[in-house]
């Protein structure tokens, strides 16, 4: 079996050493990425413990990536997403795709299945979204993950998951590519809400409660745009929130431990070096709901905080001096 990995990050490059017993083509858009990952066989600016075995072939030319391979795995943020599948377009070559990417692009909301289909239409029956609770430190190492891959087609998520199912890879089967998309996006918003709650000493009791009625937010708008209840309940919701609103390894909860320190979200940014979907999620989620009047008040307070200066102990406040309600999705 051979397989591209697009886009050589953190989580990139820890499913290709995951996948190392198949070839790998480990692609990153920087030349100069390539050339240092090629020269050194690791991966410094993003998961500089791990070795790359040889079996993982580095580039920064995108066609070479991808000929004659069996399927590609894109993995860059959802940022660079239209980005890479317009390059994948103009290669010419025809394979499979599965996306990794959690979030909503920023100018147009649009998940990345609605990105796919604006830039690859001919590839969209052949594609899926691969998701799940994951750190990529844990992934690297080898350690037991779960994670679930979507695809309407479900021959194709058959097919495509047991290529990369091992005892230590657990990949599960899903036809509801919205709803493991909502799931993986919201989340991370989420995660920056029990980062804040943390940071600001509320404690268990309060971050069970955030994770519990954040999961509602995201179930609520999930199945408004047409996913299934029972996903939220699965890896890529239920499961993937709770990791990454628990978990010392999420840079989205990281990111709300330091708003509740007081610093700036740019300052944070610049100190964390790797991209925190939660950040730029927040504003499209929120938009969205307003749109499809969804009630969503832990991502209001989120985007308050990030994008208003609101100050993290004065949201907060706010989420507890709501109006009584029934508990109720």
């Amino acid at each position: 079996m051979k397989i591209a990995i697009l886009g050589a990050g953190a989580w990139g490059s820890a499913l290709a050493i995951n996948l190392s017993h198949h070839q790998i083509n480990l692609w990153t858009r920087d030349a100069q990425h390539a050339a240092e990952m090629v020269a050194t066989r690791i991966n410094r600016r993003y998961l500089p413990q791990y070795v790359l075995p040889e079996t993982i072939q580095v580039t920064s030319i995108l066609a070479e990536a991808i000929e004659q391979v069996d399927f590609a795995l894109i993995l860059v943020p959802i940022s660079g997403l239209r980005e890479t599948l317009k390059k994948i377009t103009a290669t010419r070559i025809k394979l499979p795709l599965l996306w990794g990417c959690k979030g909503f692009e920023s100018d147009t909301s649009l998940l990345p299945h609605q990105i796919l289909q604006q830039e690859c239409p001919d590839l969209s029956s052949c594609s899926g979204v691969l998701s799940g609770p994951s750190f990529a430190d844990e992934v690297a190492r080898n350690l037991p993950t779960a994670l679930t891959l979507a695809s309407k087609d479900l021959q194709f998520s058959q097919q495509m998951a047991s290529y990369l199912h091992s005892a230590k890879l657990r990949i599960y089967t899903s036809q509801d590519v919205i709803g493991v998309e909502i799931g993986g996006a919201i989340k991370n918003v989420i995660s920056i809400a029990a980062g804040i709650s943390d940071g600001l000493g509320y404690g268990n009791n309060a971050r069970a409660a955030l994770i519990t009625r954040g999961l509602s937010e995201i179930t609520r708008l999930g199945l408004k745009l047409g996913g299934d209840l029972k996903t939220f309940m699965g890896l890529t919701g239920v499961g993937d929130l709770i990791l990454t609103s628990t978990g010392q390894l999420s840079r989205n909860r990281q990111v709300g431990l330091m708003l509740a320190e007081g610093k700036s979200i740019d300052a944070i940014l610049d100190q964390l070096g790797h991209v925190a979907e939660g950040v730029h999620t927040a504003q499209s989620v929120l938009q969205l709901s307003n749109r499809l009047k969804v009630e969503m008040p832990i991502t209001q307070a989120v985007c308050n905080i990030i994008h208003e200066g609101v100050s993290p102990r004065l949201a907060v406040e706010v989420l507890l001096n709501r109006e009584q309600k029934s508990e109720i999705y």
